[in-house]
């Protein structure tokens, strides 16, 4: 269990992990999964859990497919904020990756001076 929001637990594909990010797209997915497994962590990704008051699914009706996810990583240390804020982070060109990257608001992480330094 969680002591705060922040760092985050739970058992995904029955692998204890630290979750991410919650409720995330396809294309998010993508992203974050090719930065992290780049940095070396071993990414699980569970389609989200339906919201609770939807419509149940009819019998004999396929499901539709997930349009949001869950994401984690094994490794129960790892918090996303403290990853980027630390400058633990890298982009495959050798950046470190910056609150904007991570957002996906800039495409290439500028890293030249630490955020403590402006």
């Amino acid at each position: 269990m969680a002591i705060n929001q922040n760092h985050l637990f739970d058992d995904l594909d029955g692998i204890k992990c630290a979750v991410v990010e919650k409720n995330v797209s396809p294309e998010r997915v993508a992203f974050l999964r090719s930065l992290l497994e780049y940095n070396r962590y071993q990414v699980v990704v569970v389609p989200s859990p339906p919201a609770k008051g939807a419509a149940p699914v009819p019998e004999g009706e396929t499901p539709p497919p997930p349009t949001s996810f869950t994401l984690g990583v094994s490794d129960v240390t790892f918090n996303a904020m403290n990853a980027i804020f630390g400058r633990l982070l890298r982009t495959p060109d050798g950046h470190v990756v910056t609150l904007k990257y991570w957002q996906q608001k800039d495409a290439v992480a500028h890293d030249t001076v630490p955020y403590f330094y402006k």
